[in-house]
């Protein structure tokens, strides 16, 4: 039975996590020459491009280059059992983020790739923020993951407008189209009816923090991907954050997640912002 499951499991897990690494202090890392392999090119030396355009993004957003590209030798096999050396990056999450981003955009693994290692990402930064870190309680990560998608969910909606998405009615179509990617063809309509929520309750208060996550990563992608390859018209704008929910559902499923439909429903995040009014003032 054990074996069957490490089977299923290797079939289910993305291809990115499965060629993941572990270094000798423990740190988690990826191999460019299996990156080069996975993204499908065809030779090594084609690669090299897209992480040096990789290595400049991450100077210009102020990382320290050393931190995600490393430079190393890996040992391969030659005929009759022989090994030699040959020249490799040891490539952090953020690194992988970077690569996908200016890789061959065309390919379908590099699109899933931008998904899997955006989301990722996403999950390591909050983990990183000294203030999320702080955080104790479900309570306490609520309200901090409620107010960064109200603030992220403001820029959709400013990136939306430039893409076509103007009246009311067309942004509440659109925002129908993120949540039928995210939650397996469930509209805000349905969603409602499977948290057993009113209509005038508003979903996204009565999310844990775990639901809230999904759908901050569903937000930002989805902005991102917006602005970055300059989509317009409503009907692309629709496509484009169903497709983003839809990938974001598909790395939930390969992490084992629980789908953020059959998440249990919260109580109303208002009575956490009015207690926590009522601390600040005392």
């Amino acid at each position: 039975m054990k074996n069957q499951n490490a089977i299923t499991n290797a079939k289910t897990q993305s291809v990115f996590e499965q060629i993941r690494k572990i270094d000798e202090q423990g740190m988690e890392f990826w191999s460019a020459r299996d990156m080069a392999k996975v993204l499908e090119y065809s030779e090594y030396r084609h690669f090299l491009p897209v992480i040096e355009k990789a290595k400049e993004a991450c100077k210009n957003s102020k990382q320290r280059l050393s931190d995600h590209f490393e430079d190393i030798l890996e040992m391969i096999e030659i005929g009759k059992g022989g090994i030699r050396q040959i020249d490799s990056v040891k490539l952090s999450r953020y690194a992988c983020y970077l690569i996908v981003q200016n890789a061959d955009p065309s390919k379908e693994i590099v699109a899933n790739g931008q998904t899997y290692f955006a989301v990722q990402t996403r999950i390591a930064e909050i983990k990183q923020m000294q203030e999320y870190a702080q955080l104790n309680s479900e309570d306490e990560k609520r309200l901090f993951l409620r107010n960064e998608l109200t603030h992220h969910n403001i820029k959709l909606a400013d990136t939306a407008r430039c893409a076509g998405v103007i009246e009311p009615i067309d942004y509440a179509i659109f925002q129908n189209h993120g949540y039928m990617g995210l939650y397996g063809g469930l509209d805000a309509k349905d969603i409602h009816i499977k948290k057993g929520l009113k209509k005038s309750q508003k979903i996204l208060d009565h999310m844990g923090s775990t639901e809230l996550a999904a759908n901050l990563f569903r937000a930002t992608q989805t902005e991102e991907k917006l602005r970055r390859e300059n989509i317009k018209g409503k009907n692309y704008a629709n496509q484009t954050h169903y497709e983003v929910g839809k990938k974001v559902r598909k790395t939930i499923k390969e992490l084992d997640g629980t789908m953020p439909e059959n998440l249990p429903t919260a109580d109303s995040i208002k009575k956490l912002e009015t207690k926590k009014t009522k601390r600040l003032k005392k």
